[in-house]
């Protein structure tokens, strides 16, 4: 299998991060016209800004938290030259799971939903994490 076809999800999650990066300062300007920020506060606290924002300010946030090892996950795959179906399967079950977390954090945000999309998408990590480990004892 052609191992570089592990960075077609690695490249997805990296364009999610930016979508969401470019979605908040269009909401963070919208809300200062609808003047529903609190000016002296917007600088360091995060709950002068409307829930709409923070939604969406908070879900940058999590694009550095476990994408960070789904990022890890696929370059040892790659360097391993272990990258398989099953490693590419749960690469894009990851992704597809983060774009649903996106959606559900920035929309209604109903947590234990998004707390489920979640698990879920840890699980395919933990497969991702197995697929490293297996390589690692084989080629020892």
């Amino acid at each position: 299998m052609e191992h570089n076809l592990i960075f077609y999800p690695v490249v997805a999650q990296i364009i999610l991060t930016f979508v969401m990066y470019a979605r908040l300062p269009v909401l963070k300007k919208l809300a200062l016209e609808k003047g529903e920020v609190d000016l002296e506060r917007r600088a360091l606290h995060n709950d002068a800004w409307p829930d709409y924002v923070l939604k969406v300010s908070n879900n940058v946030q999590n694009q550095f938290e476990s994408p960070v090892l789904f990022y890890a996950l696929a370059f040892m795959l790659w360097a391993l030259e272990t990258v398989t179906f099953p490693a590419l399967v749960l690469a894009w079950a990851y992704v597809s799971l983060r774009i649903v977390h996106i959606l559900v954090h920035t929309g209604a945000n109903v947590v234990p939903v998004r707390k489920n999309v979640f698990i879920v998408s840890v699980f395919m990590l933990m497969g991702l994490c197995a697929l490293v480990i297996h390589a690692l004892l084989v080629a020892s």
